[in-house]
């Protein structure tokens, strides 16, 4: 989709369609008030009528009948005035644009939702509406041999009559695109089977995306991870014929300092291995790798929007198998640390790459590391689908992460990490052991990360409830989210550190 800032009045655009709003309870006003006067108070009838109240995400299509040059006038409500914020406005286009789509709406116009009486920022509104736009008429139809592909909103124009305000109107729907077109790439990488993306295919991903957005990449091959002690995750990938990869991106390293790192799990099948997964639900398995995704979707994101700041994105993309090769339950594994890992269940395999590859993090004298995970299925009984869980070592980072989640409405709950959860994990024959068990399970998976970030600031986000969906929403559809995008990509636009 092709998004546009163009200064006129909606009332006379000539379009396909016109998206205008209206707050819970309001009476046409603004620019809706100025379409409504158009359309000799049809919008204003319907109202009356009781069969529109503008509560948020509710539509109403009008055929205008030649009254203005639109084909169609979509009204999409904002809900209560006093309850409207950023997601509310994000809602409110996904919601548009995607009954403008299967209306099979090619290009339409909209105004901004919430830069009048809503109170928002120009330039936030603007990245809302484009973001949320574009999210909502994602599909996956790379499979489909019958998809049809000329039902899509190909374009839209974000219509603002204030002059002043068409400057930050097109900043904020330039930045909207460049972080929807991150998420869409880590939506991709997740909803693509296992036979398509296998560790080879994210580093060749990683190369492309480095080459299209100014990134530094290097990708560590398994004789390179072997000369580097990476025994650990080395582990994992030793039952699959799938080599492991490491890759590494960097962005704007000439910027200086102490850069923001960002890991992500990238396990792009897991069979359990050896602790082998009950069949039924099995594919789904291919999103284990959505911390990967999230990673290059969100360095995708920071290096097409300049973001000011040295920022790293390391992922160790390995496949989880059971071949005659593979680890077993018993053993013992080195990691690059030198710390050694008694593994209890394979299946317990995410927080074994990571542990590399947060040492590997410390080459960078980061000034903060965030890892994101679909690390353990306790984490989604205790949070559900709603929520990612945070755990970490540094109050100050955390609540960075935290705000980049409430702007962006990826959320995050701190979840603790004492040091009885570090007892959990003790073993009688090693170091540690990778699994606690069932009691404090995201916890104590947490605890064994925990022991290969202890020389910089950290925060781990379980994102195993939230990176796929089972229904859609307004900007979310069913299957990979994408999450974790938008959060890092905020993260890195606002990071301070001490």
């Amino acid at each position: 989709m092709k998004i546009i800032v163009q200064q006129n009045e909606i009332q006379k655009k000539e379009d396909e369609a016109i998206v205008v709003n209206l707050f819970k309870g309001a009476k046409p006003g603004g620019a809706t008030g100025a379409v409504d006067k158009a359309l000799g108070g049809l919008i204003g009838a319907v109202i009356k009528s009781g069969d529109f109240s503008g509560k948020l995400n509710q539509t109403l299509v009008l055929y205008p009948n030649g009254k203005i040059s639109a084909q169609r006038v979509l009204v999409v409500g904002l809900g209560k005035e006093q309850d409207f914020d950023l997601e509310a406005a994000r809602q409110a286009a996904g919601t548009a644009a995607r009954q403008l789509q299967d209306l099979g709406v090619k290009q339409a116009s909209t105004i901004l939702h919430g830069s009048g009486a809503g109170g928002l920022d120009v330039e936030q509104a603007a990245q809302a509406v484009a973001e949320a736009s574009l999210l909502a008429c994602y599909r996956f139809n790379h499979y489909k041999s019958n998809a049809n592909t000329k039902k899509e909103l190909g374009r839209l124009t974000i219509v603002e009559f204030d002059k002043s305000k068409i400057a930050p109107a097109r900043r904020g729907a330039q930045a909207g695109q460049h972080i929807a077109t991150g998420t869409v790439l880590a939506r991709d990488l997740i909803n693509h089977p296992g036979n398509t993306v296998t560790p080879s295919y994210l580093a060749r991903t990683a190369r492309q995306l480095a080459r299209q957005n100014g990134l530094m990449c290097k990708v560590i091959d398994e004789a390179g991870m072997k000369r580097l002690a990476m025994g650990a995750l080395l582990g994992v990938s030793q039952g699959s014929r799938q080599p492991a990869r490491f890759i590494t991106l960097e962005h704007n390293k000439k910027a200086g300092g102490k850069p923001l790192v960002l890991v992500g799990k990238g396990v792009t099948f897991d069979t359990g291995g050896i602790s082998l997964k009950p069949s039924g639900g099995m594919g789904d398995m291919k999103s284990d790798m959505s911390g990967a995704a999230a990673v290059l979707g969100a360095m995708q994101a920071i290096g097409a929007l300049k973001v000011p700041r040295y920022v790293v994105g390391l992922v160790p993309a390995v496949e989880n198998m059971p071949d005659g090769n593979a680890i077993r339950p018993g053993d013992v594994l080195t990691s690059m640390a030198g710390k050694t890992i008694e593994i209890i269940s394979t299946d317990a395999e995410g927080r074994l790459i990571l542990a590399d590859a947060l040492t590997y993090a410390q080459r960078y004298k980061p000034s903060g590391v965030i890892d994101l995970a679909t690390l353990t299925g306790a984490c989604v009984v205790g949070l559900g689908h709603e929520v990612s869980g945070m755990m970490g070592n540094d109050d100050d980072l955390a609540a960075q992460v935290r705000q980049a989640g409430e702007t962006t409405r990826e959320r995050v709950w701190p979840l603790p990490l004492w040091e009885e959860h570090r007892d959990l994990i003790k073993s009688d024959v090693a170091d540690m052991k990778n699994s606690g068990g069932r009691p404090a399970g995201a916890l104590t998976a947490a605890a064994l990360l925990a022991e290969f970030a202890q020389d910089y600031p950290w925060v781990h986000l379980d994102i195993a409830g939230t990176a796929k969906s089972t229904k859609s929403a307004p900007y979310i559809p069913k299957g990979g989210v994408g999450i974790g995008v938008r959060l890092l990509t905020q993260l890195a636009r606002d990071w301070t550190s001490k």
